[in-house]
């Protein structure tokens, strides 16, 4: 079997520039908004995953050395970093398979307004004005 190359010599530590944590899937309207403001701010996406929802805040780790790209407390950095798998790494090629990915407000506003709005049946025109009108002649 060949060994994989190591592509760690040409990483800028693209995995140590962002957090992406699961949030509650959203339920309603207001949950819907409630992550149109996370967008609102600076930095932040939302992505879907497996049916699972994540704010993804780009915010780079403090001990990332931006001379050499390496963790500046490697023998002491925390387990979530130790569990990283280098298969994993966000520097090879090619676009993550999210299912919906936001990247702003507008996007999030647009797609509430498709999911809760364009689904609603028009209202039936109410009769009782018209009823009124003729009963008055």
């Amino acid at each position: 079997m060949a060994k994989k190359k190591s592509l760690c010599g040409k990483c800028t530590g693209l995995c140590c520039r962002y957090m992406a944590l699961p949030i509650e899937t959203p339920e309603d309207r207001e949950d819907y908004d409630d992550i149109r403001w996370y967008l609102c701010h600076e930095n932040v996406t939302v992505f879907v995953e497996d049916d699972d929802w994540y704010i993804n805040l780009k915010n780079k780790c403090k001990y990332l050395s931006e001379e050499s790209y390496q963790c500046l407390i490697y023998d002491k950095r925390p387990k979530i970093c130790r569990g990283y798998k280098h298969n994993d790494c966000d520097f090879v090629e090619g676009e993550y398979d999210y299912e919906l990915h936001f990247t702003d407000a507008e996007q999030m506003e647009e797609y509430i307004k498709i999911k809760f709005d364009n689904n609603k049946k028009e209202k039936p025109k109410s009769t009782a004005k018209k009823k009124l009108k003729s009963k008055k002649k």
